[in-house]
Parts: structure tokens; sequence; C-alpha cells
């Protein structure tokens, strides 16, 4: 199916109210370029286009002109089961993607099952000079090797990226927080050490003091830990 009846159908669901909020949650992407189509919209309709196999053309249609076809790509990518073919979609899509909410949508459940070949990926992507390139990467560290993948070293390629990028230093605090909550005591030694840059060494504390999955006594002694003056 090409791009002309996806983007049909995309305004056949259109949301004006929903359009209007979510522009304001991607200040980067004019209105113009939002349809406002709900989330749980597009997910069935990637479903059913995944289902009905009728992808191809779309997928190859780079770039999109609107933020909605872009989401409704990231979730055809992450029905994908195939590895290699989720690999070679998603490799092929990172370069177009340009705003966090659709770096965060893309989500591949073929990744799960192929951890080592993902991680040797992630350290490829995590060297990339493209910011949603690198958030994307983070986010999968952060996805698939904070539990029962977890080994000490992983947290390191995140603490080793520097950007000045919001989007990617965001994604560093995030990874850090939800580091804190599932593997506390490798984490917690980048926070005591001053290993990230002080804006996400104080987010990182921000967030992780904001969850609920850190226990209390945790977070009184990570706020012991904040930077008091950033220059």
């Amino acid at each position: 199916m090409g791009n002309s009846a996806i983007i049909e159908r995309l305004f056949s669901m259109q949301d004006e109210k929903y359009r209007d909020f979510q522009s304001k949650l991607i200040p980067d992407t004019s209105i113009k370029k939002v349809i406002g189509v709900r989330t749980p919209q597009l997910k069935a309709y990637a479903k059913e286009l995944v289902k009905s196999g009728e992808t191809e053309q779309f997928l190859a249609e780079l770039p999109h002109e609107y933020f909605d076809e872009y989401q409704l790509h990231a979730f055809i990518i992450s029905e994908t089961k195939d590895y290699n073919k989720a690999i070679e979609q998603t490799e092929r899509f990172l370069p177009y993607i340009d705003n966090w909410a659709t770096c965060d949508q893309l989500r591949p459940k073929a990744f799960k099952k192929h951890k080592d070949e993902l991680l040797a990926k992630i350290r490829q992507w995590i060297k990339s000079d493209k910011t949603y390139t690198i958030r994307f990467s983070i986010g999968m560290l952060m996805c698939h090797f904070l539990d029962d993948d977890f080994k000490p070293e992983y947290p390191e390629l995140a603490a080793g990226v520097v950007s000045d990028e919001y989007y990617v230093n965001m994604m560093i605090a995030w990874y850090f927080a939800t580091a804190l909550a599932k593997q506390y005591e490798s984490a917690v030694k980048y926070i005591e050490k001053r290993r990230l840059s002080p804006w996400v060494h104080n987010k990182t504390i921000q967030k992780a003091r904001e969850s609920f999955r850190v226990t209390d006594e945790h977070k009184e002694y990570l706020n012991k830990l904040k930077i008091a003056k950033i220059s």
C-alpha cells in the first residue's frame, strides 16, 4: 500500500484536539506536519498493515511528510518478527527520525531474542553523530540490558556519551534513573563519582527520586549527592 492511501486513512482517524495537544509535546515539529491520530489507533493500524503484508512500499518511501507517518513506521517495524529484517528496517529508518516521540516508540519486538547481536549494534549506534540514533541506542540499552542480561560494564556505554543535545542527555538521565531502580549498586557509583555531566547528574537524581521503583532510603541518599551549582 502506498503513501497516498495510508495518508488518506490517517486523516480519517484525525482528532484535531489531540493534534493540538500533541504538537506542543514535539516543539521542533510544525503543527502542519501533525495529523493527530491517537497512539492506540496507530498501533492497531500498524498491526493491520503488517497482517495484510502491505507495508513494503510504505516503509521504502522515506522521508515521510507527516509526523503520524513516522509514528506508524515505527510501530510497523516494532511488529516485525524477523530479527534481520527488523535490523535492516531500523537502520534505514533511524537517520530520518527527527523527534523524541518517534524515537521512543521504535521498540522492535524481534530484538528480545537476539541480545548478543543487538548489543553489537548498540555499540555502533551509540557512536553516531545523529541525535536520535544515539538516543535510540541508549533506549535499547535501557530496555534490554538492565535486567537478567545486565553486566556492570554496560552503564559505561551510556556514561561515555558526551553531548550538548538535550534529547540525548535526557535519555542518559532516564537510563541511569532506571538503572538506579534495577541495578542500584552498579548505577549509584556513577553518581557518587560524578561520572556524568552536572546537568545529567542532577536530572538522573530528580528522575530517580520521582520513581516508585527507587526506595525511600536510596532517594534520601541520592538527594545528598546533588550538585548544588551548575555553571
